[in-house]
């Protein structure tokens, strides 16, 4: 009789899962599957409800990356009303995009992959954790904690609090953004661009050391997909989804509102998780990654100046192929969140930051919406479907948040 090993719980995922491992009668590995208990269910209770709650209901899913999902959720609700947001609303949106992925992947990298990295994988798991990483190099730990912080400060400036913001509505924001917190943002971010680079220091110096385990460890052939600008730049608010292969040869791009057209999904009966995949190839054939790998691999460029150097050196790694080695995501998250710090400061640099435009209010017009986004560990598309006439209700703050009135227009 076979054997089954099961390891539970796997926790670092920041949710719930175990690993299953099947062995045959000779005690070799037959499979090994990964259950994902991260069963939501938003797709069936928020039928029935008004598309123009959606920003703030879904942000619910998931208490990491709330801002992802309160994003894609809105730009699906901007395709309902037909409307085009003011150029102000945009950048305001992106910055509040950019607090996400510099908390989010800062905390992946200090916080969840830094004590196997920086402690090593032989550590007594007694050590290996967030509380080790602190006894072993305070100053690192308090940086690391100042860069989530920094983020999150982002998020709650604009949309007054950290998590599950309220910001962003249909047509643009509910408030702009004043001079006082504008320099709240911009007087810390220089010594945030420097603790990063601290980290991609040690990131690159693993890479270095380990060479070998990085190029192999948990590598594999597959497709990639990500968003990116119009001249293939890195882009993880706006822009058209990617596909490239394992050779890095491009196979498709087309707008995430045509996604259905190109994107199908696998169930398997022992998991709540999906599998998306490319319908031309098929399954398992249509298979690819997302996240800051795959962004990174299907981008042509970076467009701040650090992190595109930075960058340079990433592209190096595949030598004109796409980078396969899943530890390679440290790197490449690393590289995304220095992007993140230097886009917030060009954004908080434009004039136009400072614009009280930041609104195009309109009513239902199109009885269907998608929204797309790069969340910090992939692509996330919020489709939506309405029907009935309905009013938009738009709420605005003021500066400090406080509520001023709610319009109501037909």
């Amino acid at each position: 009789m076979g054997e089954k090993i099961l390891i539970n719980p796997v926790t670092r995922i920041e949710g719930h899962a175990r690993v299953a491992i099947y062995l045959d009668d000779q005690g070799n590995v037959e499979k090994t599957v990964m259950h994902v208990d991260q069963f939501r269910g938003f797709e069936k209770y928020t039928e029935g409800r008004m598309f123009y709650e959606m920003p703030v209901i879904t942000p619910r899913i998931c208490g990491i990356c709330p801002v992802s999902h309160h994003l894609a959720s809105v730009k699906a609700c901007d395709a309902i009303i037909g409307v085009t947001i003011p150029r102000p609303a945009k950048l305001l949106r992106e910055l509040m995009h950019m607090g996400q992925i510099i908390q989010s992947h800062s905390m992946h990298f200090f916080e969840l992959a830094g004590p196997d990295l920086l402690l090593g994988w032989d550590a007594d798991p007694k050590i290996r954790n967030v509380v080790g990483l602190i006894q072993a190099n305070p100053q690192l730990a308090l940086k690391a904690v100042e860069l989530r912080k920094f983020g999150q400060q982002i998020i709650a400036l604009l949309g007054g609090r950290r998590i599950n913001p309220l910001f962003a509505v249909p047509g643009g924001v509910n408030r702009g953004l004043d001079i006082s917190r504008r320099d709240e943002m911009l007087k810390d971010i220089d010594r945030m661009i420097g603790y990063l680079e601290e980290g991609i220091v040690l990131a690159k110096g693993y890479i270095e050391k380990n060479k070998l385990q990085c190029l192999q460890f948990a590598a594999f052939p597959s497709s990639y997909l990500g968003l990116v600008g119009p001249d293939g730049e890195l882009e993880v608010y706006d822009g058209t989804l990617r596909l490239i292969d394992a050779e890095g040869t491009r196979i498709k791009e087309f707008p995430g509102s045509d996604y259905l057209n190109y994107i199908g999904e696998r169930v398997e009966d022992w998991s709540w998780l999906k599998w998306p995949y490319y319908k031309p190839l098929g399954w398992p054939r249509g298979i690819y990654r997302v996240g800051p790998l795959a962004r990174l691999n299907v981008a042509d460029k970076v467009t701040t100046p650090k992190a595109g150097r930075y960058f340079a050196e990433w592209k190096s790694i595949g030598n004109g192929k796409p980078v396969e080695g899943s530890l390679f995501y440290h790197f490449a998250r690393l590289v995304e969140a220095l992007y993140g710090l230097e886009r917030a400061r060009q954004i908080l640099e434009d004039p136009e930051a400072l614009s009280g435009d930041v609104l195009a209010p309109g009513v239902p017009t199109c009885e269907r919406g998608v929204g797309v986004i790069e969340a910090p560990r992939g692509t996330l598309i919020h489709d939506y479907h309405v029907v009935g006439k309905m009013p938009l209700l738009v709420e605005l703050y003021d500066h400090d948040g406080t509520f001023l009135e709610r319009v109501q227009r037909e």
